[in-house]
């Protein structure tokens, strides 16, 4: 295989940024994680590319991942933050900060650590939104309950024009093993439209209840988003250092490859691997 997409790689930097979700946390994410940490496992593990995905709702992060995908010739990519409940600010910031911005390849908001599992649904997050599509820029959605990929769907036909992927197939329901239930239905609703895709990623630490999982307890999920998706609407994601509470980062991808290929010929490796992503992010490769 000549080249594998990281699809989702996050750092932070204390210095640099605020990240709410980590004040308090004990576990071993609660520190500054630099990209170069991960240089020599990532040519272990035969990854190529990589693409960045934000990692708090502030342009503070978002300005620090692009600085660095500038400085490091792998990274193509950034999935940055916008202010989506400001829409006058999200046209601002586009016109005159991202969309020059060879880096910037799509947007996330942490819509998991919302109250309300509906945010997305707001007027000014829709015209927000709108603007997006209007850009061909794509939407990340980490969602984590069935209700996240309820919202989504309703988000899709206000804005028939966007793009959505599913961070970590939407936190499958792993620890339960049950398969598929609701979680199952939802995405099979999803997959049915052309704007929806799939990232494998995440799926070490999806939905807690982690501890001892093996790759044989993750691959039902993954065979399942390849059937409904289609292996021309999934591509990977490392998820990297929130990986590092299951595996190491060269672990992660041997998980991760050790399934597709077990799954897939050849030419569909090549484009769950490289060149969905390629497209799906327009990165030009």
């Amino acid at each position: 295989m000549s080249r594998i997409i990281d699809t989702h790689i996050h750092v932070w930097d204390f210095t640099r940024a605020e990240y709410p979700w980590l004040k308090g946390d004990t576990s071993i994410l609660n520190r500054t994680y630099s990209i170069d940490e991960i240089k020599e496992e990532r040519i272990e593990a035969g990854i190529t590319d990589g693409v960045m995905v934000q990692a708090s709702c502030n342009m503070d992060d978002t300005r620090l991942m692009l600085e660095l995908a500038a400085q490091n010739d792998w990274i193509h990519g950034v999935v940055c933050w916008l202010p989506l409940l400001d829409t006058a600010e999200t046209a601002r910031l586009l016109e005159e900060e991202l969309l020059p911005n060879p880096y910037f390849v799509g947007m996330r908001h942490l819509i998991h650590d919302e109250p309300d599992a509906q945010w997305l649904l707001q007027p000014a997050v829709i015209e927000s939104l709108q603007l997006l599509a209007k850009n061909n820029k794509p939407y990340d959605v980490v969602g984590v309950k069935p209700e996240h990929i309820e919202t989504v769907l309703k988000v899709a036909a206000k804005v028939p024009g966007l793009k959505f992927v599913f961070d970590h197939l939407n936190a499958p329901p792993i620890p339960s093993k049950e398969q598929f239930g609701r979680w199952g239905s939802l995405m099979k609703e999803a997959a049915a439209h052309p704007q929806f895709h799939a990232k494998i990623s995440g799926l070490g630490t999806a939905s807690g209840n982690f501890e001892g999982r093996t790759k044989e307890d993750i691959k039902p999920y993954v065979a399942f988003a390849l059937e409904h998706f289609g292996t021309e609407r999934c591509f990977c994601g490392g998820d990297w250092p929130v990986s590092l509470l299951a595996n190491s980062y060269q672990q992660t991808w041997m998980n991760t490859k050790s399934i597709l290929e077990s799954l897939l010929g050849e030419n569909e490796l090549e484009a769950v691997y490289f060149s969905n992503a390629n497209r799906f992010y327009q990165l030009g490769l």
